[in-house]
């Protein structure tokens, strides 16, 4: 499959990401659990290239390798914290939204919400939003990873 080499970042779009970027490093969330909603929203959506990027990023940030190898089975591993694991809960159901899967039910909410304070539910929903925006555009434009990532 060839990449198509239609952009849609223009002038007024970068300005406008690099400010949804600010807003989420500003909520107080650690970069590594960042990096880790980033990676599994993307596998999710099958998105490589940011697949790619959010595993760059989390090794830059001192993320593990067994975690990142393992976070498309979270649940099933003992590598991470209840925390993490609420943002991951919190990253699918909020991903998975088409066939009528149940999105963000109150029991994933309630264990989120246990764990992280408004400003850094803010944060880590609009990293999900951002990434499944990203995803999107690149599977749009046949981005390939590793290319300019």
């Amino acid at each position: 499959m060839e990449a198509r080499v239609t952009s849609p970042a223009g002038p007024d779009v970068i300005t406008a990401i690099q400010h949804l970027y600010k807003a989420i490093h500003a909520g107080g969330v650690d970069s590594r659990l960042l990096s880790l909603v980033h990676l599994r929203t993307s596998q999710i959506n099958g998105c490589g290239p940011c697949v790619f990027a959010s595993v760059e990023a989390a090794r830059k940030a001192g993320e593990a390798e067994e975690r990142l190898h393992n976070v498309v089975a979270w649940r099933e591993t003992p590598f991470y914290t209840d925390e993490e694991r609420a943002a991951l809960a919190l990253t699918e159901a909020a991903t998975r939204i088409q066939d009528g899967a149940p999105g963000v039910t109150d029991e994933v909410w309630d264990a989120a919400a246990d764990h992280f304070t408004e400003e850094q539910l803010g944060a880590i929903i609009l990293e999900i939003a951002t990434t499944n925006f990203f995803n999107r555009i690149n599977r749009t434009i046949r981005e390939q990873a590793g290319k300019t990532w």
